[in-house]
């Protein structure tokens, strides 16, 4: 979690249509939870089809390709809608979007698996 929340952008993992769909996005991670901010509208939104939580998994790294070493994590676990207006408010101060568009939706996941792999140099 430490080498996750020193990335900047990492990778959302969701069912839509019955099928695996993947979305780049900016997170952070908040007293071990990763904590997103997405469109009301989007397609992971979208997918997670109310308040219920719904699995997902979140994914990033750090690799160089030209050293060939770096780091890579996924976490697997719940993913649902904040709507206490208090943490919406703090997130959306600490976590600004990428994107030029309206992000209305903060979303948490809570861990429930993660795995990490570190690449190394040969000797």
């Amino acid at each position: 979690m430490r080498l996750l929340a020193g990335a900047p952008v990492g990778r959302i993992v969701f069912t839509r249509n019955a099928l695996p769909a993947v979305r780049p996005v900016s997170h952070l991670v908040d007293d071990g939870a990763v904590v997103l901010r997405t469109r009301l509208s989007g397609q992971f939104t979208s997918a997670m089809g109310g308040a219920s939580p719904v699995v997902v998994a979140y994914e990033a790294d750090d690799i160089d390709p030209v050293l060939r070493v770096g780091w890579s994590v996924v976490v697997v676990g719940f993913a649902r809608p904040i709507s206490d207006p208090v943490r919406v408010a703090r997130y959306e101060g600490l976590l600004q979007p990428w994107v030029g568009k309206v992000v209305d939706t903060v979303i948490v996941i809570e861990p429930e698996m993660v795995t990490g792999i570190r690449l190394v140099a040969r000797a």
